[in-house]
């Protein structure tokens, strides 16, 4: 049995998977905020899983935690984890003492990669790219099975490539990054709204023929279509997974990314020799992603 913890900004998802690779428990609880809250999440949260699984939490095969921010993940410190509090904690070192059993941590979006890749890739000599569109835009890589991370831990961080130098300046210091385009917050700058679900309000007012906000949908679409592009171009993946706070849209956002992507490849034979469209796919809606991916860090 491997236990994975997904912490997020408001909720921890935690997961067991079976020897089999099944999901065998899975339940969310708030997430603390600071040091000592996150820490005290990520210990009930274990804890919590072991007594449903009928075991210590010392006896889980592997325990891996998902967790945003700057993750290193050889000795399982977390750094700027703005949203929860953390401006530095040696979770992985800390778990480990208190749990009795070697604790791994990673960040989110490589965990959700890796969790994506275990549920939807049956060929382990396959590739892939899970592509997260949240607040912000990344990637997660893995090949054949094995994340990777790149020589200093960055590989995947496309929401940072500039692609518009006359676009507004990133979060980042740069101007005009593919994040800006291409994510929850710009649609937040772009079509400001009081709706809860700012994304599907935007393609709802889209569908109904608002310019405006066809105009930001239309936006939106192009650039994650570049964003496909992109990893393929780089990567050259079997497939790209979207995943993230923005792959709720479904089926409505897929098609319009993969219509993007089909006339790019009208226009280039080149492009239309690489099949974009048909490498596309979204992570399927509720899958505990990074809780799931955690569980198989903890092996790797």
């Amino acid at each position: 049995m491997r236990a994975g913890i997904d912490i997020g900004g408001t909720k921890t998802d935690a997961v067991a998977i079976a020897a089999d690779g099944a999901l065998a428990q899975r339940f969310r609880v708030p997430t603390g905020f600071g040091p000592d809250a996150v820490l005290q999440t990520a210990l009930g949260a274990v804890t919590r899983l072991a007594e449903l699984a009928g075991i210590r939490a010392g006896e889980f095969e592997s325990i891996g935690i998902g967790i945003p921010g700057a993750v290193d993940s050889a000795s399982g410190r977390v750094a700027h984890a703005v949203n929860l509090g953390l401006e530095g904690l040696e979770l992985g070192g800390q778990l480990t003492a208190r749990l009795g059993r070697d604790v791994r941590v990673e960040n989110d979006v490589n965990a959700a990669a890796l969790g994506a890749y275990h549920l939807l890739e049956h060929d382990p000599t396959h590739s892939m790219a899970y592509l997260n569109l949240g607040t912000g835009l990344a990637a997660g890589l893995v090949i054949e099975g094995r994340l990777w991370r790149g020589s200093h831990g960055i590989a995947g961080e496309i929401g940072h490539i500039p692609v518009d130098p006359n676009g507004v300046v990133c979060v980042c210091g740069q101007r005009g990054c593919l994040e800006t385009a291409a994510s929850g917050s710009a649609i937040a700058r772009q079509w400001p709204t009081d709706d809860p679900s700012p994304a599907s309000a935007l393609f709802a007012a889209a569908a109904a023929g608002d310019a405006e906000a066809t105009a930001v949908r239309d936006r939106l679409v192009e650039n994650v279509a570049a964003a496909v592009r992109l990893l393929v171009l780089t990567v050259d993946v079997d497939s790209v997974v979207i995943g993230g706070g923005l792959s709720s849209l479904g089926e409505p956002l897929l098609n319009d990314v993969r219509a993007v992507l089909d006339r790019w490849s009208g226009d280039s034979p080149f492009l239309a020799s690489l099949g974009l469209a048909g490498r596309v796919q979204l992570v399927p809606d509720g899958f505990p992603a990074a809780a799931v991916g955690a569980a198989l860090v903890g092996r790797i």
